[in-house]
């Protein structure tokens, strides 16, 4: 049964339980988000006022730091992680048309996360991999020499 901002009894109790584990310690902040975002996922404004007040800091502080920080995120993650590089080699070598690709193609914007929760779709600027280029990654594995037509067929394989 959930509440009205819609947590429900138990992510409420594991919130509190994270921030009176580094309550009152120095930093507390940061490492209040990255346990909170790695149970529930993702860091709304509502999660991030409950935070705030259990800390006893400021919410416009909260929400500067997840705005900061490009490893937290206020919106729902997808199951699958895709980065593309547009560092120069893969840039040079398609990239552009790889990301242009993947957001026609999975309806989604950098940043976003297409509306099935089945991917997230970022752009990364080097995966180390300039002479396979175009690269991207999906969660941990890396896919190289791409090239739009046959981009599909790689992240079909993703469920």
């Amino acid at each position: 049964m959930g509440n009205k901002e819609g947590f429900s009894k138990q992510d409420l109790k594991v919130f509190h339980r994270i921030i009176d584990k580094y309550k009152g310690q120095k930093g507390a902040l940061i490492p209040v988000l990255q346990d909170i975002q790695d149970y529930y996922g993702y860091l709304p404004l509502k999660l991030q006022e409950i935070i705030a007040e259990g800390l006893g800091v400021p919410a416009s502080e909260v929400f500067g730091v997840v705005t900061f920080y490009n490893f937290f995120t206020m919106v729902p993650r997808g199951r699958h992680t895709i980065k593309v590089c547009l560092g120069t080699a893969c840039y040079v070598r398609g990239g552009k048309k790889i990301l242009e690709r993947l957001q026609k193609d999975l309806d989604v914007e950098v940043g976003g996360t297409t509306e099935d929760l089945r991917f997230s779709l970022e752009v990364v600027r080097c995966l180390g991999a300039c002479g396979l280029a175009p690269t991207m990654m999906i969660d941990k594995e890396v896919h190289q020499r791409l090239n739009p037509t046959k981009l599909k067929e790689v992240w079909e394989g993703y469920k």
